[in-house]
């Protein structure tokens, strides 16, 4: 079981483009707050930035919109839940796993971020509720950074 702040910090942003830089380093923030090493950060991060990317591109198609990051973190990891009002969209009913005996120019476009971003997860889960996509990913400290930064 993680252990986590019980009050989330909250950051609301329009579904743009230029405001998943924010998202990122508001993820960061929160990964360094829990202690993660820099791997669990990463993958962390790398999740976030998918699914926050596809709500933008794939869920709003440029429209106007609004994402909704809520975060928590303690010393067992972080928890990172985007909301969002765009069309439904289930990531676990839309990635598509790699497919090894299909050369990369023959295989369907789309589904592979999303594969990599739930499977760079401790947990993930999703609810379409009240109008809204709600993921929840979690992400479990690892410990000690192998690869700690040089002074």
């Amino acid at each position: 079981m993680v252990e986590l702040a019980r009050t989330p910090v909250v950051l609301e942003v329009p579904a743009t483009v230029g405001a998943l830089g924010d998202v990122a380093a508001f993820v960061l923030r929160l990964a360094g707050r829990a202690g993660l090493d820099r791997r669990a950060a990463y993958r962390l991060r790398l999740a976030v930035d998918e699914l926050a990317t596809n709500i933008v591109m794939h869920g709003y198609r440029g429209g106007d919109g609004r994402i909704t990051v809520r975060g928590r973190s303690g010393p067992g990891g972080v928890q990172i839940t985007l909301e969002d009002s765009a069309p439904a969209f289930d990531p676990v009913a839309g990635r598509l796993p790699p497919c090894p005996g299909v050369p990369p120019q023959d295989r369907r476009i789309g589904g592979l971020g999303i594969h990599l971003a739930l499977t760079s997860v401790d947990a993930f889960a999703y609810v379409h509720r009240d109008g809204r996509n709600i993921s929840t990913l979690t992400v479990k400290a690892e410990g000690t950074d192998p690869c700690p930064p040089r002074p």
